[in-house]
């Protein structure tokens, strides 16, 4: 996802249509222009107002007779939010405070407690609290219920609203009202909130010389904290590092610029990724600079269903230039851009205006990338709730543009022979999986194997 800064007036409004009694009102809510020059530009001029009139009826209509009060400014905007979630899955419209969260999430800092957080059951449980941070220097622990902010309920609240309450000011107080298995009574846990940095990158040594990086989102602090994580792996190695497995699952991808910096840091020259937008002039395309942070150690990258938009450009990526065994199972296939687009008012559009390509040419719209040694993470298939895919989503892009799917780039005859015997599943009796048990991690298991095989380049041998 790319951010545009300029603005562009992309409203639903941008003409100058005989809306009677409504164009004032518009413009009022929106703080846009009604003007005529963009219907200049269609042939279909005297259709596009009559539909733009039947609009206004319609506005009209519902102010007038809708069984209760309606709000001007919430009915427009949801006509924008239809018009744009009818295009594709991606396009949408931020009100202001959609926005704001947006910016949030990309920036990767906030003022905060410090914990991940999920609901259940009316109430909001604690995944885990961060290192450092406010809640867990006071005590907070993973699996805690949290009842009560401020002494108010969080029943009825949606996750979003319970955790913008914890959110805040750095600095400010608050007090929450927790239920902890073992415990008979509630316990009362004051804090006082502080700039949260959110943790994209974690990283830890598997068997003393494999260095695991693992990258769950790509804001504005992906590529730097890599790098760190990276640094960090080598001087806990003695700088003897022998590889490096890259995690990618369940990354759902974010910022184009930082994916196109993480890929950066394992290629050395040639093309990371391109974009094709309707226009030609604003197709781009993003070459890699001199220079391979891990000096050409193996690497193993880790996809599945999970891995979306910018993991799949690094994944793609490296996968093109041979720099990386790609192990896993598919990845979910969204090979589109989006350009976030403020508007009047504090909101912003997020418009899909451009399918990305790898380095091959290969858009993976709707087709994903496939592993170079598929690893099931179990033996039977996890149940599945809602689109497993990107092509499973209504209204989805067309793959088009790119090297055709039954042309995909050759089969590798780079992989270790070690390729050859990697099961698939894991075998009968496996442990259950268990994230706090690296061995029961079976694809990750496989992935030290295969880097382990792997040979070491020469700049990479000491």
């Amino acid at each position: 996802m790319k951010l545009r800064t300029g603005l562009l007036l992309g409203a639903a409004f941008t003409a100058g249509i005989a809306l009677g009694p409504i164009a004032g009102t518009l413009e009022r809510q929106l703080g846009v222009s009604i003007f005529p020059a963009a219907l200049a530009q269609d042939g279909g001029r005297a259709d596009t107002y009559r539909l733009l009139s039947l609009f206004g009826d319609v506005f009209e209509r519902v102010r007038a007779e809708y069984v209760e009060p309606v709000n001007d400014r919430e009915m427009v905007e949801n006509a924008i939010n239809g018009m744009l979630t009818g295009l594709d899955p991606h396009s949408n419209y931020m009100n202001a405070k959609s926005f704001r969260d947006m910016q949030v999430q990309t920036r990767g800092e906030f003022g905060g407690l410090g914990i991940e957080v999920t609901q259940e059951g009316g109430y909001i449980r604690v995944i885990s609290p961060i290192d450092d941070t406010p809640a867990s220097r006071a005590g907070v622990k993973a699996g805690d219920l949290i009842l009560a902010l401020d002494g108010k309920t969080v029943q009825g609240l949606s996750l979003n609203e319970a955790v913008d309450k914890m959110r805040g000011a750095p600095n400010s107080k608050i007090t929450l009202t927790i239920k902890r298995t073992g415990v008979d009574t509630p316990l009362q846990l004051s804090m006082q909130r502080e700039v949260i940095r959110i943790q994209v990158v974690k990283s830890r040594l598997e068997g003393g010389d494999i260095g695991y990086i693992r990258v769950t989102s790509f804001n504005e602090q992906t590529e730097a904290g890599l790098r760190k994580a990276f640094q960090t792996l080598k001087q806990q190695a003695g700088d003897h590092l022998r590889g490096i497995v890259l995690d990618l699952r369940n990354n759902p991808g974010g910022l184009l610029d930082q994916a196109v910096a993480v890929s950066d840091d394992f290629i050395s020259q040639g093309e990371i990724v391109s974009t094709r937008a309707r226009h030609a002039e604003d197709s781009q395309r993003w070459n890699a600079k001199d220079g391979d942070i891990t000096g050409g150690l193996p690497v193993v990258v880790l996809i599945n269903g999970g891995s979306a938009s910018a993991s799949e450009i690094v994944a793609g990526a490296l996968q093109d230039h041979r720099r990386a065994v790609l192990i896993g199972t598919r990845s979910f296939g969204k090979g589109s851009v989006q350009t976030v687009i403020p508007l009047p008012g504090n909101g912003a559009m997020r418009l899909t205006t451009a399918r990305y390509y790898t380095p091959s040419g290969r858009s993976i719209q709707g087709l994903g990338i496939a592993p170079d040694i598929e690893v099931q993470s179990s033996r039977t298939e996890a149940p599945h709730f809602g689109p497993e895919r990107e092509a499973d989503l209504k209204g989805a892009l067309s793959n088009t543009g790119g090297t055709p799917a039954d042309q995909g780039p050759p089969a590798r005859t780079d992989l270790p022979p070690i390729a050859k015997q990697v099961p698939k599943l894991p075998p009968e009796g496996a442990p259950t999986y268990d994230p706090t048990k690296p061995e029961t991690d079976f694809q990750l298991q496989q992935a030290l194997s295969v880097v382990r095989a792997m040979p070491l380049s020469k700049r990479a041998s000491r």
